[in-house]
C-alpha cells in the first residue's frame, strides 16, 4: 500500500472515531427539545462556528466576490458540482432510484467532456435534473432515524444519523483524492470560498431578520433535511410503500395543507447557515441539506 494511500485511511478513522464519540455522546444527552437535547452544547459550538464565520470565512468570501468575474464563479461552482453528482449518482443508485441515478451519471458524462471538466453545466442546459443526494439521505430512505440534531466543529448542523454517515460522505468526494496535496488543498479552499461567496446576500438578510438565528437555522435544517430524505413527499415516512424509484409515485391520499406559520422561511435557514460550509465534504446544508431539485 502506498502513503499516499495510508494517509487518507488514516485520516477517515480518525474522524469516524471522533464522530462516533460524539454520536454517542448525544444519545445520551437529556434536554428540554427532544429534537436538540444538546442544545447548550449546540449553542457554544454555533457561536464558535459563527466566530469563525466573521471572522475569517466571510470576509474573504466577500473579497472573492467583489474582485472574481461572475463567469468564473459560476465555472468555479460548476466543476465541483460536477464531483458532487458522482455521489449522488451512487446514493440514488443505491436508494433504488434508478431513472435518478442514471440522469447523474449522464450529467457527469456530458459536463465532464462537452462541458470541458464540469466548468459548464451543459446537462441543465439540456434539461437534465440535478440531484443532492449523500449517505445520511440513503439510510434515511431505508428508515435509519436521524437522531437529535448536533451542532459539528466548523461543519455546522448535522443530526447523529448524518454524522455517522459523513466519514462515508467525505471518503465518496471524488475532489478528496486529487493529487498533488498542494492542488487539491487549493481547490477545497476555492471551494468552500465560492459556496460562502454565493450565499452572502442571503446570510445577510437571515442576520437581520432571525431573532434567534440559532433556532431559525436548526428549526430549517431539520425541515429540509427531512424533506430531502423523502424527496418532499414528508408524509411517506408514515406510508408502506416501495423503495424504489418514485419518478411515477402518485400518493394516494391529499395533501396536508402547510400552516400559515409552518416555518417555510425557516427552511430558508438551511440555505444561509454560514459556518456549515466551512467542509469539502457533503454534508454542508448550504450545498447539501437545502433542497435543490
Amino acid at each position: 500500500m502506498s502513503e499516499s494511500t495510508k494517509k487518507p485511511q488514516g485520516s477517515l478513522a480518525r474522524i469516524g472515531l471522533a464522530l462516533a464519540i460524539a454520536a454517542s455522546v448525544s444519545a445520551c444527552a437529556t434536554g428540554t427539545n427532544p429534537r436538540d437535547p444538546l442544545e447548550g452544547y449546540n449553542r457554544a459550538m454555533f457561536k464558535f462556528n459563527d466566530t469563525v464565520d466573521q471572522v475569517a470565512l466571510k470576509p474573504v468570501a466577500t473579497a472573492y466576490k467583489t474582485v472574481t468575474p461572475s463567469f468564473v464563479q459560476t465555472g468555479v461552482g460548476n466543476f465541483f458540482g460536477n464531483l458532487a453528482d458522482v455521489w449522488s449518482a451512487v446514493n440514488n443508485l443505491l436508494q433504488g432510484k434508478g431513472e435518478a441515478g442514471l440522469q447523474d451519471v449522464v450529467r457527469v458524462s456530458m459536463n465532464s467532456t462537452f462541458g470541458i471538466l464540469g466548468l459548464i453545466d451543459i446537462a441543465s442546459q439540456a434539461g437534465i435534473p440535478k440531484h443532492n443526494e449523500d449517505f445520511g439521505q440513503t439510510l434515511g430512505w431505508y428508515g435509519v432515524q436521524s437522531g437529535p440534531y448536533v451542532m459539528l466543529p466548523l461543519l455546522g448542523p448535522s443530526t447523529v444519523r448524518d454524522t455517522v454517515a459523513l466519514p462515508l460522505d467525505i471518503a465518496g468526494d471524488p475532489w478528496r483524492y486529487k493529487d498533488p496535496v498542494n492542488v487539491r488543498n487549493i481547490g477545497t479552499v476555492t471551494r468552500v470560498v465560492d459556496k460562502r461567496a454565493a450565499l452572502l446576500d442571503a446570510t445577510n438578510l437571515m442576520e437581520a431578520a432571525a431573532l434567534d438565528r440559532y433556532e431559525f437555522i436548526r428549526d430549517g435544517f431539520l425541515q429540509a433535511r427531512e424533506s430531502k430524505v423523502f424527496d418532499g413527499d414528508t408524509d411517506r415516512r408514515d406510508r408502506k410503500v416501495p423503495k424504489n424509484d418514485t419518478s411515477d409515485y402518485e400518493p394516494e391520499y391529499e395533501a396536508k395543507p402547510q400552516a400559515a406559520n409552518d416555518a417555510p422561511a425557516a427552511t430558508a435557514a438551511a440555505e444561509v447557515a454560514p459556518a456549515d460550509l466551512v467542509t469539502s465534504g457533503s454534508n454542508t446544508v448550504a450545498s447539501e441539506a437545502r433542497p435543490q431539485e
